[in-house]
């Protein structure tokens, strides 16, 4: 009977998303609107929205999981993350919404950059593309993952069949719905996630006999998990530990999933309202994850469990302390987390092979009804793809997850955020600078693999990379720069419309549910 509330729940959850995906297929016309929506996003479903794509299943697994491990020296990732969401929102948010509307209606990271910065050579749009096509089905291919282990935990389930269930509804929802079908969906699965990581903890401490109980046993069992250096005091090893969770924050800036969602609201002025609203939800939900890894080594001591893979303890206490009904809500909370990031990276994924590489070096302008067709084609051929490449997982969440975020922050965002505050960027500075980013990500994550190599590469390679790049864009493009008025024209009129602010340019309508 219990495994049967538990399949009513998650029954209840899949019909849901995909209704909700058919709400957004019913809204969503032309290429734009499949894309981005129409740039018809208000505050309160981008703000939930670019959470609830960014955390994953990282935010339910991966971090309670590290937290388990490790203790609070982990929550430097945490801490990271909630100020780099912060400085995304504060500064990247309303210049870029008002800087691709003003640079010839951009609606892809790629064009944006190829129109921003008068590129004629085509090969910004395409080696950028190229970049996000790479890394983010390595991140799709985390998603997958999850899906996996989640079914093979909870309803002792085989890892691809979880796999294969996972992947078909979020291609359902994501197919016909597109990004607006993806946002909608994404608040959802949002409130959702923070629920859940409000309820497991709670539960799991009253389980244990209360909140002096718990840290009296976590301390007993782990004393140096309540220590934000892990115990060993600032030795190299532990300051390359924190700079390496401060250094995830860096990696907001570059995400392409979560920066298209300042590009779709309505107006840059609504940055304001949807960072209160996203920050909230954020700093919630990461203290929930935080306090569940910790609690959760009491709770596994006092009932002698044999819990296996860490990742999985969030699944496991909720299984084990809630109603079969409620259990099931926390469950699928826990494949929300998973689905939210997967259904957007799928979208962006799309409009790079559409939006940027056909369309881009098409003659001919392709009809608006064979431009979503081939979105949707898209969207299928790349979860293939990630697919095949998580059948076998040679990693865990978290390491796949911070593999694609740190390529991503050191490809693409010191480009954005020089492209938004300096008038000298040039296309070539751009280029070099993704092009460094991206190989020192590779290069620097295999030589932390090297046994008994130097420490300095345990470091997390996103800050290095974000940091080389960086340089390398501003002498590039001091040594490339020319002046060139309308490009000058359009960094004074950014700054009129994030400062003044104007109707949407675009006309479309506001997004109602």
């Amino acid at each position: 009977m219990d495994q049967a509330f538990l399949y009513i729940a998650l029954g209840v959850y899949f019909a849901g998303m995909i209704f909700i995906g058919y709400r957004a297929y019913k809204k969503t016309s032309g290429h734009e609107g499949y894309m981005i929506a129409g740039r018809g996003l208000p505050p309160w479903i981008a703000a939930l929205s670019a959470g609830a794509s960014d955390m994953s299943g990282w935010l339910i697994m991966g971090l309670p999981g590290a937290i388990y491990v490790a203790g609070l020296i982990e929550g430097w990732i945490a801490v990271g993350l909630t100020l780099g969401a912060y400085l995304n929102w504060k500064l990247v948010a309303p210049r870029l919404r008002a800087y691709t509307q003003v640079s010839k209606n951009s609606i892809t990271l790629p064009s944006y950059f190829e129109n921003r910065l008068r590129d004629r050579s085509r090969l910004l749009r395409i080696v950028s593309s190229v970049i996000i096509l790479v890394f983010f089905t390595l991140y799709v291919s985390s998603g997958m993952v999850a899906g996996g282990v989640f079914f093979e935990s909870a309803f002792g389930s085989t890892y691809i069949i979880g796999m294969i269930i996972v992947t078909v509804v979020t291609l359902t929802y994501t197919l016909f719905g597109g990004f607006l079908g993806s946002s909608m969906t994404d608040v959802a699965q949002g409130l959702m996630m923070v629920i859940a990581l409000i309820i497991v903890p709670v539960a799991a401490v009253i389980a244990v006999g209360g909140p002096a109980e718990a840290t009296a046993l976590i301390r007993e069992l782990e004393p140096s998990h309540f220590d934000i250096f892990g115990g060993t005091g600032l030795t190299s090893a532990t300051i390359i530990g924190v700079l390496s969770g401060l250094a995830w924050g860096l990696g907001y800036f570059g995400q392409p999933h979560i920066v298209v969602r300042f590009m779709a609201m309505r107006s840059p002025q609504d940055a304001k309202a949807a960072r209160r609203i996203g920050i909230s939800w954020q700093i919630v939900s990461l203290i929930g994850a935080v306090l569940a890894g910790l609690i959760g080594i009491a709770y596994v001591s006092k009932n002698n469990i044999d819990l296996g893979d860490p990742e999985t303890i969030v699944l496991m206490m909720s299984q084990a302390l809630l109603h079969p009904l409620i259990a099931g809500l926390v469950l699928a909370a826990v494949l929300a987390a998973i689905m939210s990031t997967f259904s957007s990276q799928l979208i962006v994924c799309s409009s790079a092979l559409v939006e940027d590489v056909y369309r881009g070096l098409k003659k001919n302008p392709p009809s608006e009804k064979q431009l979503v067709l081939l979105g949707r084609l898209c969207v299928l051929g790349v979860a293939l793809i990630a697919a095949l490449l998580a059948i076998s997982p040679n990693d865990t969440i978290l390491g796949l997850v911070s593999f694609a975020w740190a390529g991503f922050g050191a490809s693409f965002g010191p480009i954005i955020l020089l492209s938004l505050f300096w008038r000298k960027l040039t296309n070539w500075g751009a280029l070099a600078a993704m092009m460094v980013g991206s190989v020192t990500v590779f290069v620097w994550d295999a030589l932390g693999k090297i046994e008994d190599g130097p420490v300095i590469f345990s470091l997390y390679g996103l800050l290095p990379a974000f940091i080389l790049a960086m340089l390398t864009a501003v002498f590039v493009s001091l040594a490339t720069f020319k002046h060139n008025q309308e490009i000058e024209e359009e960094f004074t009129e950014t700054g009129t419309l994030v400062a003044v602010g104007q109707p949407n340019a675009t006309g479309a309508d506001d997004v109602k549910s």
